[in-house]
C-alpha cells in the first residue's frame, strides 16, 4: 500500500509522510486490519468506521529504568 490507497471503497490517506514509500496492510480480525511499515506496527485501521486507530508511537524517545 501507499500513500492513498483504495481499500474497497473511497481514498483514504494515511500521511505524505509515506508518499512513494511501501505500507503494509495485514487483515487481523473481520474489516480490521493492520497497517505497518518496515518493522514497526502504526495502528489498527476499522474499515466499518474507515478510521485508522494509532499505536504508541513507535519512533519516539525510549526511556530506560534507572
Amino acid at each position: 500500500m501507499f500513500e492513498s490507497t483504495h481499500l474497497l471503497g473511497p481514498q483514504k490517506n494515511f500521511s505524505a509522510v509515506f508518499a512513494g514509500q511501501a505500507v503494509g496492510i495485514k487483515e487481523v480480525h473481520d474489516d480490521i486490519w493492520l497497517v505497518s511499515f518496515m518493522d514497526y506496527d502504526l495502528g489498527y485501521f476499522d474499515l466499518d468506521t474507515r478510521a485508522l486507530e494509532p499505536l504508541e508511537n513507535p519512533f519516539g524517545p525510549k526511556l530506560l529504568p534507572m
